[in-house]
């Protein structure tokens, strides 16, 4: 009888473990596409000592995401590197030339996380950046939140993150010499992120 008893114990935890998985992989994902009029993609980088701010006026965001299911939630940010805006005009078209961004060649940048992972702080995408036909696996920070709006709930992510631009290339020439402008560059994006 007691052998009886420890095997339908046994059984019953199989099951109960069992089902966990089953829940998570059915947990309800939410698709997430970008807001343009109330998001912002910035990058910082020092040049001839001084520090300098620029953005990309137009990117998308493909979001899939449910805090318990994140094994299938996955991020893509598609960024149209003509659109870099510094503030100065000769200073954008020095970035968008051949030895730095390439726009006309390369005229998107892209990251791809299929994987997002819980953190003290918040999440992290794991995936990998292409600028410049170049891929280097990156890990990106960010936080994430929900707030209802009417209808509708929308989604806020925020982060920031750190390059090297040389690590894509991105300096050719006279410019993979990093004394006037510097090789690190710091990314930061405020999304609003609407279910679609």
């Amino acid at each position: 009888m007691k052998i009886l008893n420890r095997v339908a114990l046994v059984a019953m935890l199989l099951s109960v473990a069992s089902a966990f998985p089953a829940a998570a992989a059915d947990a309800p994902m939410t698709h997430y596409v970008l807001d343009p009029a109330k998001s912002s993609l910035e990058f910082n980088f020092l040049q001839a000592g001084a520090q300098n701010k620029g953005r990309f006026r137009h990117f998308t965001v493909a979001f899939d995401f449910s805090p318990d299911n994140l094994a299938a939630s996955h991020l893509e940010v598609t960024v149209d590197v003509p659109s870099l805006d510094t503030g100065d005009q000769e200073r954008d078209d020095t970035l968008k030339d051949a030895d730095l961004f390439s726009a006309k060649k390369f005229p998107q940048a892209v990251f791809r996380a299929q994987q997002i992972v819980k953190t003290a702080t918040g999440y992290e995408a794991v995936g990998k950046l292409t600028i410049r036909d170049i891929t280097r696996d990156l890990r990106v920070p960010f936080t994430f939140r929900t707030a209802p709006e009417g209808a509708m709930t929308a989604g806020y992510m925020a982060g920031k993150t750190a390059l090297k631009r040389l690590d894509y290339g991105v300096g050719q020439g006279e410019w993979k010499a990093t004394d006037q402008v510097s090789n690190d560059v710091s990314v930061a994006f405020a999304l609003r992120l609407t279910p679609h």
